[in-house]
């Protein structure tokens, strides 16, 4: 066992996330880490800006880590785990599971009107 770090998540919230998080695939090489410890480790990145490269020794290596962020980012894992997590904040907070509004911006309005080269452009004046 290693000593805690404080973006490591609690029993409370690894019970929250672990149905939302795929499963270790049947039929290949056992996993060497478990899917909270990659968890874990993708939470003490983010919490503390470090890069992939310098993630402490007693977490899984920054290759293992990295590889399963991106690939869950590519199959819409993490937007799965915001929507799921949206919906259970809105229910907790009296609200319907999803927005029946939406609010814009008028300074986002305003740079899309000219279009991506001339808003490009003055940005750079």
């Amino acid at each position: 066992m290693r000593k805690k770090y404080p973006t490591d998540l609690t029993d409370e919230e690894w019970q929250g996330l672990e149905p939302l998080i795929p499963p270790i695939k049947s039929g290949g090489r056992p996993a060497d880490h478990t899917r909270r410890e990659i968890l874990n480790a993708i939470l003490y990145v983010l919490r503390s800006g470090c890069q992939w490269r310098m993630l402490p020794h007693d977490l899984p290596s920054w290759k293992t880590v990295y590889t399963y962020y991106r690939n869950w980012r590519l199959d819409g894992t993490w937007e799965h785990i915001h929507g799921a997590l949206r919906q259970e904040l809105r229910a907790t907070g009296g609200r319907q599971a999803e927005a029946s509004a939406a609010i814009l911006d008028s300074q986002s309005v305003k740079t899309t009107e000219k279009g991506d080269l001339v808003a490009t452009i003055q940005a750079r004046k």
